[in-house]
């Protein structure tokens, strides 16, 4: 009696645990198809910090009409341009404004964490916090002047009076912070005006003089209008490029590392570069709101890796001269992670040079 006891307790068991295992297997399988029919007739929204023209925004609308048709219910993706204080509305808005439900995406400028660094105020996100999606291709950083401007070379700004009006959106964004590493980098003199709503009125602000340069990235330069033309017909120039190497479009052009070098640049200062030309690793981030549901950003990203293969996509970016250079957002992660580690001396220089 007590031996078929123990048998029926042990079968039980069994039947339990087999009955568990088939329960939890129909759950992850209901799971996983609410997660796929999720954006069936969604719209999702993707805020995009900067105003329209830039090579920032072009990237938005591709990446948008390619990644809707490989989510699951191929939703509609919306542009919202929400430029302001260099993209850093629209960073705090995704994190602190929007729901969690995957439904809205952010495209900002990925030196937005120098500002939480150094303690900014404005700051209403924790950037190793963000979800990142991906970033379609890593860039370089260069400064441009107008082609009849006196300063032919970096050198020639070195001991000026008065350094040319360089436009720029806000602290933090590449137009500010890469001309400030450069002055202290390299004892050069730039007079930064701030306060432009994107690259697209700064070029505008080239055009008619009332500034002079600008800082950008070397895919924008030669990958959209007007700079690709002004690069063409010598309206502008490259003076220097934050690049690890020198590119061929412009082998003429020295390299900040080159020049740092030619002038012993204290070893402080090649670290400071080397944090301040790090979101150039980033790319151009395409992230969510944090607490989305792991099912949906596995969606995101699988969309967005597809999307950088889509056939049109593809002909787009070699039309316009684009360079596919993909981060993964698990990639963006672990750097998110790591760029926001840094020693104290750092973070101080930081400071001195960000600051207005």
């Amino acid at each position: 009696m007590l031996r078929w006891n123990s048998r029926t307790a042990t079968r039980d068991r069994r039947f339990y645990r087999l009955a568990v295992s088939l329960l939890l297997v129909l759950l992850s399988i209901r799971s996983a198809c609410a997660q796929a029919n999720f954006y069936e007739d969604k719209t999702i929204r993707l805020v995009i910090g900067f105003s329209a023209g830039g090579i920032s925004d072009l990237w938005g609308r591709a990446l948008s009409r390619a990644m809707s048709q490989h989510i699951p219910g191929k939703p509609q993706i919306l542009l919202h341009n929400m430029p302001g204080a260099g993209s850093l509305t629209a960073a705090n808005y995704l994190y602190s404004v929007a729901k969690p439900d995957g439904l809205t995406l952010g495209f900002f400028t990925p030196g937005l964490f120098f500002n939480q660094l150094i303690g900014s105020k404005e700051v209403q996100f924790d950037w190793a916090k963000f979800v990142w999606i991906g970033s379609p291709e890593q860039t370089q950083r260069i400064i441009y002047i107008r082609g009849d401007s006196p300063f032919k070379t970096i050198d020639d700004l070195r001991g000026v009076a008065e350094g040319p009006r360089c436009g720029a959106t806000a602290l933090g964004t590449v137009g500010h912070y890469f001309p400030r590493l450069v002055e202290d980098a390299l004892g050069v003199k730039f007079n930064l005006v701030l306060g432009y709503p994107g690259a697209a009125e700064i070029d505008l602000a080239i055009q008619k003089n009332e500034v002079q340069c600008r800082a950008g990235s070397l895919e924008g330069y030669f990958g959209s209008e007007p700079s690709k033309s002004w690069a063409k017909s010598g309206f502008a120039r490259v003076l220097i490029n934050g690049g690890a190497k020198r590119d061929a479009r412009i082998a003429d052009v020295a390299t900040l590392y080159e020049l740092m070098d030619k002038r012993k640049a204290a070893d402080v200062t090649r670290r400071l570069a080397t944090v301040l030309l790090s979101p150039d690793s980033i790319g151009r981030p395409l992230a969510t709101t944090p607490g989305v549901p792991a099912e949906r950003v596995k969606l995101l990203r699988d969309a967005f890796n597809k999307a950088l293969v889509d056939p049109e996509l593809v002909a787009e970016a070699k039309k316009r001269a684009w360079e596919i250079e993909p981060v993964t957002g698990e990639e963006l992660e672990a750097i998110g992670r790591k760029v926001m580690t840094q020693p104290a001396d750092v973070i101080e220089r930081m400071k001195k040079i960000l600051g207005n």
